[in-house]
């Protein structure tokens, strides 16, 4: 696999741990601005609504750009974004910068996305998304609980400055191994083609088999600490060691997701969220003791990990013409899987359910997504023209050169 994608690596375990790493430092920013941990959380929200914003804006923006300008151009934006953070004097101007932060990243992966299956040969293209996403889930395993540590013990803008050098570290790794000249599957379109690529029935189809799917996961995954410590017995100090679990579990769903991608894509994809619904319907049972909840834990993660490189390539792959734009989108349609996941395994909370309801939720919406990657499938198998019975005969009896008298 092309070196290059080791510098997409670093540059989504940078955006991976700034982005998750808010949650655990969350009463250390309410104390010290002084603020309510409420209003702290919308710090996370900030970030949420600028990728959100940023992901489909940038990528259709930069359209006609050399893709190398475009990834170090958004990485420069993101360590901006992140240093103005450690520096911020009080609440709103920190609620700025983390909108600011949140604007590259969807953007980054949705081109990242385009750039590692253009370096990668055909049958690989599934590996090389995920071995760049590889970087946003060791973030988990790793960055995040460093990350909080380092806030912990020397104050939560130790932690962004120190974001701010993995972003530094990126735009050298992206400026050295990054081609200057990369390998295009299609023309640059513009913003008017980039648009247009976004009216198709099955682009809309793709990023909402990404918004129930990974709503399925993200419905069980926030209230994870209540049902690890409520049902399965866990102290909160636990809590840590088991969400770096979930992570371990994501890495090997990633990597195991794209390398079964590569050889049967929609397969993989339904495999998947079928794994996913399974798993989230099981947790009832396995959240009742600490081993079950452990393996509850790393399975969530290995499931909902599967489907990620399918999910990407499927978007890519139904918007041809301008797969940067719909990369981006689909990483805005994974932020809304996030927000809308959580608030839908909270109304099951809010309406005195037990602790682990919010998986059951998600058992749903895996099962919604399901149906709609089904949907996806049946438009895309009724697009495409097939041959006649009179075809496929003529097609059987073709006869070979050897045949035919030609002689070299």
């Amino acid at each position: 696999m092309p070196l290059a994608l080791l510098a997409l690596a670093v540059g989504a375990f940078g955006i991976g741990t700034t982005e998750f790493v808010m949650m655990g430092l969350l009463p250390d920013v309410a104390a010290d601005l002084r603020v309510s941990i409420p209003t702290a959380g919308h710090l996370v929200s900030a970030y949420a609504i600028g990728v959100v914003v940023g992901a489909p804006l940038l990528a259709a923006l930069t359209a006609r750009l050399p893709r190398r300008t475009v990834l170090i151009s958004l990485m420069v934006l993101f360590v901006a974004g992140n240093a103005l953070s450690a520096l911020a004097p009080g609440y709103d101007s920190l609620l700025a910068a983390r909108f600011l932060s949140g604007l590259p990243h969807g953007a980054f992966f949705g081109v990242g996305a385009v750039v590692a299956t253009n370096l990668a040969a055909p049958e690989r293209k599934a590996r090389s998304v995920s071995l760049m996403f590889l970087g946003l889930t060791v973030a988990n395993v790793a960055g995040v609980p460093v990350a909080t540590l380092v806030g912990q013990g020397l104050g939560w803008r130790a932690t962004f400055l120190g974001v701010s050098v993995i972003g530094l570290a990126a735009i050298v790794s992206l400026a050295l191994l990054i081609p200057r000249h990369l390998p295009q599957a299609a023309p640059a379109t513009g913003l008017r083609g980039e648009l247009a690529a976004l009216k198709s029935l099955p682009v809309w189809l793709a990023l909402g088999t990404t918004v129930a799917g990974f709503g399925a996961l993200f419905s069980a995954y926030s209230y994870i600490t209540p049902m690890l410590t409520d049902s399965a017995g866990y102290a909160d100090s636990s809590v840590t060691l088991l969400l770096a679990l979930f992570g371990v579990g994501a890495t090997i769903g990633n990597l195991l997701g794209g390398r079964l991608a590569d050889h049967a894509m929609r397969a993989t994809l339904f495999t998947g969220l079928t794994s996913l619904a399974v798993v989230l319907a099981l947790f009832p049972l396995l959240m009742t003791t600490t081993w079950g909840g452990a393996l509850a834990v790393f399975l969530l993660g290995v499931a909902a990990f599967i489907t990620g490189s399918p999910l990407n390539l499927m978007v890519m792959e139904e918007a041809s013409t301008a797969p940067s734009l719909a990369s981006s989108a689909n990483q805005a349609a994974f932020n809304l899987a996030n927000a809308g996941g959580a608030w839908i395994g909270g109304l099951t909370l809010a309406a005195g359910f037990t602790a682990t309801s919010p998986a059951l939720a998600g058992a749903a919406l895996a099962i919604l997504g399901l149906l709609v990657a089904a949907t996806a499938y049946t438009v895309d198998h009724r697009r495409t023209p097939q041959p006649t019975a009179r075809e496929r005969i003529i097609a059987t009896h073709v006869p070979q050169p050897a045949e035919t008298g030609v002689h070299h």
